[in-house]
């Protein structure tokens, strides 16, 4: 037994990885962190690629750095783990090579799904009111794209694998993932996680036969250990395991300490999402499945907003440009820089509302963004609180259609993501919902999350709860002032919630017109 064991967690971020020692009162002993360059290309507009190896190229640079320079802590490794940004499908070839670059979760591309379905099945979804949501699935599977856009790919595809995946494979030669790390357009039946039987109603939607899937490993048990070459490579010792656990936003959930039905983990990153953990599986909104958790027990409910905070660059690249000179003078992010406009505009922003859908999501596959109530008071200033603002009302709706499912209201909330570094994002956040809201000792909550989960697997806590208590502490609440609160709740049941309804039609019509 080592007198400080440690846990060696890989987690790979949409803009950059980080490989991290954590210990087992929650501390990070060593952390290094590399930035992507660049994120992502594209071929044409709205698309967004990255080849495989780039990431692992990057992962194996912060090892040898982390061997390097924390060479007394690698004897105290207990065992590692793996965690990425979640539905990013990589082909491969028979053997094991990635046969074209990586087609991102952000990557607003659609198929035509010409492949039909049966049709008992495209009956049966029809009849429970399924088919947009089903068709929203289909058009936005990768598999269906490389099909019809790549068929000489799709004929050399022998495997058809999550990111995570491909670096698990890396490591230990094991092509196996969990099932929290398998979190997208798959064929995987998370209430039982495990694949679809070929053929299976569910299954079908997705197009992608059963050979060309990997192993699913259960969380908390051994994908493999780290490869003798791979070791020698980066520096590190021989024969580390390598623990099955979940995507990003499921370790960052377990980071929060968000183990019960009654606390709620906000993730204000690229993506924005609510979740919440229960032992029972029940779907956050109808039809989109509950997740599995990094840990064994649990299913993570959980709703998106696929461009989340990424809008707040994109405003700043928009609406803000001369602000990034200030920004580098200062040696700050450029959002630190327009956090400073929240408070000259009023809540509700002068009744300007956004609906921050610049992505559809599966339960809204018609939603596009909008901004409603412009008048001659409004300046960016606006816009920009009306973003924070509208983020805010849609995973509140979300969160209520997630009580609604599980039959018992969140009493309070954490949060974490870069929005999270933000007091005043916070507090707009504390005041929408009209709950507390904790913010954790760390910003690297997923990295924290998945040292949770590791440690409970390898037996240094007797389950997730005590390893919570040990390892994560709440550094600030955000009490909701109420009188806001007020304010908000008849912007959000009197406008907000009517708004994506209304514009429904106007989207089909949208959609017909510009053929997407």
């Amino acid at each position: 037994m080592n007198n400080d064991p440690l846990v060696l967690t890989l987690d790979f971020g949409t803009q950059s990885v980080r490989t991290a020692l954590i210990n087992k009162s929650g501390e990070i002993v060593y952390l290094s962190k590399k930035a992507y360059k660049p994120v992502s290309f594209a071929l044409k507009k709205g698309y967004a690629e990255q080849f495989a190896d780039f990431y692992w190229d990057n992962l194996v640079e912060c090892l040898k750095k982390l061997s390097k320079e924390s060479l007394e802590n690698l004897g105290d490794i207990v065992a590692m783990t793996v965690t990425t940004f979640r539905d990013s499908a990589v082909l491969l070839d028979e053997n094991n090579r990635p046969l074209r670059p990586v087609i991102l979760w952000m990557d607003q591309r659609l198929a035509e799904a010409r492949e039909k379905l049966p049709a008992m099945h495209r009956f049966a979804f029809k009849l429970v009111g399924m088919m947009d949501t089903v068709n929203m699935n289909r058009t936005r599977t990768i598999a269906h794209w490389i099909k019809e856009n790549e068929p000489e790919t799709w004929a050399k595809t022998k495997k058809y694998v999550n990111i995570s995946t491909y670096i698990n494979y890396k490591l230990t030669g094991e092509l196996a993932d969990s099932p929290g790390g398998l979190t997208g357009h798959y064929p995987l039946n998370y209430k039982k996680s495990e694949w679809y039987k070929e053929g299976a109603m569910k299954g079908r939607i997705f197009g992608i036969p059963q050979r060309m899937l990997p192993r699913v490993v259960k969380p908390g048990e051994v994908i493999g250990r780290l490869s003798d070459n791979i070791a020698k490579e980066c520096g590190l010792p021989k024969g580390i395991r390598l623990i099955a656990t979940g995507s990003d936003k499921g370790c960052e959930t377990i980071g929060l300490g968000c183990l019960t039905p009654d606390i709620g983990a906000l993730s204000y990153g690229t993506a924005c999402t609510i979740e919440v953990s229960n032992p029972k599986y029940h779907e956050p909104e109808p039809f989109l499945p509950a997740y599995a958790a990094a840990v064994p027990g649990l299913y993570n409910m959980d709703v998106q907003i696929y461009r989340g905070y990424w809008m707040l660059r994109w405003f700043a690249s928009e609406f803000a440009m001369e602000l990034e000179k200030e920004a580098k003078e200062k040696e700050l992010p450029i959002e630190a820089i327009l956090d400073g406009w929240i408070n000259d505009v009023n809540v509700g922003s002068d009744g300007l509302i956004m609906q921050p859908y610049w992505g559809p999501g599966l339960a809204r596959p018609l939603a596009k963004g909008a901004l409603l109530g412009f008048s001659s008071v409004h300046t960016r200033k606006h816009i920009y609180r009306a973003i924070v603002e509208g983020i805010a009302f849609a995973l509140r709706e979300g969160l209520e259609s997630i009580e609604k499912s599980q039959k018992h209201k969140v009493k309070s909330l954490r949060i974490s993501g870069g929005g999270s570094l933000s007091d005043e994002i916070c507090q707009i956040t504390a005041d929408i919902f009209g709950l507390e809201i904790g913010r954790v000792q760390t910003i690297e909550s997923t990295s924290l999350g998945a040292a949770i989960a590791t440690f409970t697997a390898v037996g240094e806590f007797k389950d997730v709860h005590e390893a919570c208590e040990h390892m994560t502490n709440v550094s600030h609440i955000f009490k909701p002032n109420m009188e806001n609160h007020k304010a908000y709740n008849r912007i959000y049941k009197d406008v907000y919630l009517k708004i994506y309804p209304r514009l429904n039609p106007l989207n089909r019509t949208i959609n017909k017109i510009f053929k997407r």
